[in-house]
């Protein structure tokens, strides 16, 4: 049986040398993507597609509950790892079948998920799906805003509205945000709906994905000074690798709120991120993800400079490690980033985690 990665000597020794000892036994990841590939038409566009890159689709076809756990297996040897699942960006026609293989695979894996949702739907459709499914809260996503509104004018609200918010508060349930427009962390209007998500429903459990997207010094701005004003909000900090990003953000708000999720399939990927002229770029093995040459977010090394390549998971692990060095993390801090918030957050929710 062919293995679902090829693991290298310079992953072993990366992971030996830098985060295996460093990291806890338990870890929550609390953020990754689940869904088959048969449950989606070949050719067909997914809901809002243009609207985001479409790097990440090089990285895997699908992502089983099989393959996300032996990824862990392979990428994680002797941490258990328990998951966060919600579905990928679904197609016109087939929400019901992404979601209802998320809850199937909660139910098998003994791993609490997230309702993928869709803004049309009435706040007590929202409920009665969520209820139905099993799931403790919802992810969405600025690809499913409303057809009509320009991608670079998308808020919030349009694709978690008010309505839905109320619903979500009274009952507790986790909402993972993945925040729109090109400004990303630092962009006032982010930063107000974020303020007011947290002012006007108290008791949601509000995940903020990727440090809401902060990849380069230029996406954060003032925003931590902002977001210093916060009490509950928490941050996952998947798929980002910048740790001044983490580093300001452990001061801003404490080892309490920031969560560790990877957003599997995509840290699957072999790479190293840069910055150039203020965006990140994805410098990979060449040829390993075909051709890339008319992908902003992406470039490609060969020789020593792609031997010396490891996943972007270890990429993430080192420099959140760097970063838990520098502010001077305590073991129990580690815990709690990589453990212990998450399960008060998925249990605060109803669920087990």
């Amino acid at each position: 049986m062919e293995s679902l990665l090829e693991i290298k000597d310079v992953d072993r020794r990366f992971y030996a040398e830098r985060l295996r000892d460093w990291l806890p036994d338990e870890l929550v990841d609390i953020h990754t993507h689940v869904w088959r590939d048969a449950d989606y038409r070949a050719g067909v566009p997914s809901r809002g597609q243009e609207r985001s890159v479409t790097w990440p689709a090089r990285v895997a076809r699908d992502n089983p509950i099989e393959d996300l756990q032996e990824t862990y297996r392979l990428l994680l040897p002797g941490k258990r790892v328990t998951p966060l699942l919600f579905a990928t960006l679904p197609q016109a026609d087939n929400l019901d079948r992404v979601n209802a293989y998320v809850a199937d695979c909660s139910r098998r894996a003994a791993a609490p998920a997230l309702i993928f949702s869709d803004p049309a739907w009435s706040p007590a459709e929202l409920e009665e799906r969520t209820m139905a499914g099993g799931f403790v809260g919802a992810k969405s996503y600025l690809s499913l805003a409303p057809a009509c509104i320009p991608g670079k004018e998308i808020r919030i609200f349009d694709f978690f509205p008010r309505e839905q918010l109320a619903v979500l508060d009274r009952r507790g349930w986790i909402v993972m945000l993945h925040i729109p427009r090109d400004g990303r962390l630092k962009d006032p209007l982010n930063l107000a709906q974020m303020l007011e998500i947290e002012r006007d429903f108290p008791n949601l459990k509000l995940i903020v994905a990727h440090v809401g997207r902060a990849y380069c010094d230029e996406d954060a701005g003032n925003a931590f000074e902002v977001l210093a004003k916060t009490k509950r909000m928490c941050f996952d900090f998947s798929a980002n690798t910048n740790g001044r990003v983490f580093e300001q953000l452990l001061r801003c708000v404490g080892p309490r709120r920031v969560l560790f999720g990877t957003d599997l399939p995509i840290l699957r990927m072999r790479m190293k991120r840069i910055v150039r002229d203020g965006h990140y770029v994805n410098v990979v093995p060449k040829g390993l993800y075909g051709d890339v040459s008319g992908d902003r977010n992406m470039a490609e090394a060969e020789g020593a400079e792609a031997a010396a390549l490891t996943f972007f998971l270890y990429e993430e692990l080192d420099a959140f490690r760097r970063a838990a060095e520098r502010v001077g993390l305590t073991r129990a801090d580690l815990e709690a980033v990589f453990c212990g918030n998450a399960r008060r957050l998925v249990a605060g929710a109803g669920g087990k985690g």
